[in-house]
């Protein structure tokens, strides 16, 4: 075994389309003024979907598409940052959904970076004889965390989920994941956690540069995520390139996280390739968190715009602040 191979796929967008005219009767904001600097339009929003379900429902997606039985299935890793329950995980709750007898089956939070290191995470299993076949998911509930009172964050996101289900191969695999902890200011969510009837110290005492409410709002210095973003993201494809031994331009296709129109199209001028050698649909989703990218590889593959041993680069970056690449051929 040298690498991995996607064998299907499978998505699971809530039933709610809320446009960018909807938020103009909420905050101060207009059409154009989204579409133009996020590139856009609309996104799912959750009527009262879970993660989890909507993680079983695209994972159910993917395993009829591969014709697997779930009990086939030796591992379920999850990339949520919305869990409904701190325990039990996510992913335990979808092998439930699922029907799945006995399987692996952990959470990682690395945000919108998720689902590049859960798929490295699945590589690294799969070298293992005992793990045959992984369902590799990112369901986020983002609505649950944004203040759809602050027009600059309450406009970017949306809900969803996608799945794949990836087994062992000899075709190609490299990755790059990294992360940047002076960088924890720039994204994060609060949990309100409450005190216990011993404590005389203030444990919440905010990290350096965190603000004290915990009020479970997602904040966000855009600006300087902007900055990050653009060079992580081409930082990432080059040294997974390089690591692959090939050129960014040697790409099928670059599949992004799909936060911002601009941080994208910045970060492919920087690695001297046109926006076309993206993948982009977030003027459909919206920011989808650690959904977005197996969201866009199920768009690819149902599509039939992907062909056997296509070069594929996915890329992302999030809180943490993380930010990774993966090349493998499709």
């Amino acid at each position: 075994m040298s690498g991995i191979r996607i064998v299907s796929t499978g998505r699971y967008l809530p039933k709610r389309v809320v446009s960018n005219e909807d938020f103009t009767k909420m905050v101060e904001t207009s059409d154009e003024w989204i579409s133009t600097r996020t590139g856009i339009k609309n996104r799912h929003i959750s009527e009262g979907e879970s993660p989890w379900y909507m993680g079983a429902e695209a994972a159910k997606l993917a395993l009829e598409q591969a014709g697997c039985s779930p009990n086939d299935i030796d591992m379920i890793l999850v990339s949520c940052v919305t869990p409904d329950y701190v325990t039990p995980s996510v992913s335990c709750m979808i092998q439930g959904a699922l029907g799945i007898d006995r399987c692996m089956c952990i959470d990682m939070n690395c945000a919108c970076t998720g689902f590049v290191y859960a798929l490295d995470m699945a590589y690294r299993y799969l070298k293992d004889d005992e793990v045959r076949k992984v369902l590799v998911i990112g369901t986020e509930k983002i609505s649950s965390m944004v203040d759809y009172s602050d027009r600059a964050t309450c406009v970017l996101f949306g809900d969803g989920a996608g799945a794949c289900l990836v087994e062992k191969s000899d075709g190609l695999y490299h990755t790059f994941l990294s992360s940047d902890g002076s960088g924890v200011p720039r994204i994060y969510t609060k949990r309100n956690v409450p005190k216990n009837p011993f404590e005389t110290l203030d444990g919440r005492t905010p990290y350096p540069g965190i603000h004290a409410e915990d009020n479970g709002y997602l904040v966000m210095d855009g600006k300087e995520v902007y900055k990050f973003a653009t060079k992580a993201m081409s930082e990432a494809v080059e040294t997974a390139c390089q690591k692959a031994g090939i050129q960014p331009q040697e790409l099928k296709i670059i599949v992004p996280h799909q936060a911002n129109y601009r941080i994208v199209h910045t970060a492919m001028k920087y690695l001297g390739l046109p926006i076309e050698a993206a993948y982009l649909n977030m003027s459909r989703y919206g920011n989808t968190s650690s959904a977005s990218i197996p969201i866009a590889l199920d768009e690819l593959n149902r599509d039939r715009k992907l062909n056997k041993g296509d070069k594929v680069c996915i890329v992302g970056f999030g809180a943490g602040l993380t930010y990774g690449a993966s090349v493998f051929e499709w």
